[in-house]
């Protein structure tokens, strides 16, 4: 019921916004909306978790969120993705989400993926770390990602993959982050 509603909400967008903001979340609406839209991506959608996909993990993450704008003003979380390191040099990125209405709309998922990994090679990664949904595996390759080894997660097929640091220029204001156009807009 909630995917049929999803595929409705998609489809009714009525606008494109011109950008997107891709950038630390530094206010709480920004933090309180990207786990909402966690819990509408991996618990109503995709079934992975019962209730809230919420973990201890989160008391230390650093949590990244994608903003549609309009006219420059963010205006709601359409994207968002943890990170944080797991041992000295070694990052791990998580819960990437894109809200359903704005999967096509822009580069929205990439955009997340390039603050994640170079803002953690900013803090001193060496090793940045993601275990990626095997239907999202192509878009990680094209970021010059590379598999490390297969695995179920979570009673799906995952990959364990590691980004090319060299192809991530560190970045030391994640606050400011990245703006990513839409597909309209570019």
């Amino acid at each position: 019921m909630f995917c049929d509603a999803i595929d409705r909400v998609a489809s009714d967008v009525a606008y494109t916004p011109s950008e997107y903001r891709v950038k630390s979340a530094t206010l709480p609406w920004e933090a309180s909306e990207a786990y909402k839209l966690r819990r509408a991506v991996f618990c109503i959608e995709q079934g992975l978790f019962v209730g809230d996909d919420r973990d201890e993990i989160d008391e230390h993450a650093r949590l990244l969120v994608a903003l549609s704008c309009v006219a420059g003003t963010p205006e709601q979380v359409v994207g968002t993705v943890r990170i944080h390191e797991t041992e000295p040099g070694v990052w791990l990125g998580s819960r990437l989400a894109v809200h359903a209405a704005f999967r096509r709309q822009g580069k929205i998922g990439a955009t997340l993926i390039r603050l994640a990994v170079s803002s953690a090679h900013a803090l001193g990664c060496e090793t940045f770390l993601a275990h990626v949904q095997s239907q999202n595996v192509s878009l990680f390759r094209r970021l010059r990602w590379e598999t490390r080894q297969e695995e179920m997660l979570f009673g799906r097929p995952h990959h364990l993959m590691q980004a090319q640091l060299d192809a991530y220029p560190p970045c030391a204001t994640p606050e400011s982050g990245f703006v990513a156009l839409s597909r309209r807009a570019s």
